[in-house]
């Protein structure tokens, strides 16, 4: 792969901030973090419940408006799983800094009022075990054993990392800002004006069929499937992704 350096980049304008997904950190984005900073200037943020934010509690409306309201110019967000979710309610704020979106494995919610009931229930009850467990290592071996996680090697799991959490700012999480508290956004994404690059891998079949049901519904949405990884593209083939994004942040600048 040639090098996605760039001696013309610039390295303020645009800016990356990064939003992770549920268990992870800002510190837990492997490879593609420094592969990007080779382009531009990365900023990796801790959502609500996790890492330094382990003790701020926020759903995903009232997040989203804060993370617009702190946006310079020139932000590309690029939000993974959970922090896809936070991007698009961020970019739905409309925040004037907003240059761009970047989404991996993300969805715009559950259609099915009943399907979208049973999961915040699922939820609330994986958070109220998780507390009565107080293991914080049994469950993060729990999760990754999980489908969409089945593809990671031990070191692109960043284990290490999401062992910073804690059993409160996960449980929170799950309770605040899982997929089932979050109302359907597919009716609003049409009011999206920024350039949106959706991202999944190709053996992640949902979420390759979500991804591309987002970047229909995005005005100038943009599907690409990531050759040889599962759901955490980023983790699976940092290499592949890193240049994928940089190539569509290129163009959006041009």
């Amino acid at each position: 792969m040639a090098p996605i350096s760039n001696s013309s980049a610039k390295k303020e304008e645009p800016t990356f901030t990064l939003l992770h997904g549920f268990t992870n950190t800002s510190a837990t984005w492997g490879a593609v973090l420094p592969l990007l900073s080779q382009a531009y200037g990365v900023q990796a943020l801790d959502l609500p419940g996790h890492g330094s934010s382990h003790s701020v509690r926020q759903n995903l409306v009232d997040y989203g408006r804060t993370l617009s309201q702190q946006l310079t110019n020139e932000t590309v967000l690029l939000g993974y799983s959970l922090g896809g979710r936070v991007a698009l309610h961020c970019a739905l704020e409309q925040p004037r800094g907003l240059r761009a979106l970047v989404l991996i494995g993300a969805t715009a919610g559950i259609d099915d009022p009943q399907e979208r009931a049973a999961r915040q229930k699922s939820d609330v009850a994986l958070a109220a075990r998780l507390r009565a467990s107080q293991d914080l290592e049994g469950f993060l071996d729990e999760w990754l054993a999980g489908p969409l996680f089945s593809r990671l090697t031990d070191e692109q799991q960043q284990r290490t990392g999401r062992l910073h959490n804690t059993i409160e700012g996960l449980a929170s999480s799950l309770e605040r800002m899982g997929v089932g508290t979050q109302e359907p956004l597919w009716d609003r994404l049409h009011t999206i004006s920024v350039p949106t690059l959706v991202l999944a891998g190709e053996y992640d079949e949902k979420f390759t069929a979500l991804g591309q049901r987002l970047a229909g519904a995005i005005h100038e949405g943009r599907f690409m499937s990531i050759a040889g990884a599962g759901h955490a593209v980023h983790l699976e083939q940092p290499e592949q992704t890193a240049q994928v994004i940089v190539d569509f942040v290129r163009n959006v600048s041009n």
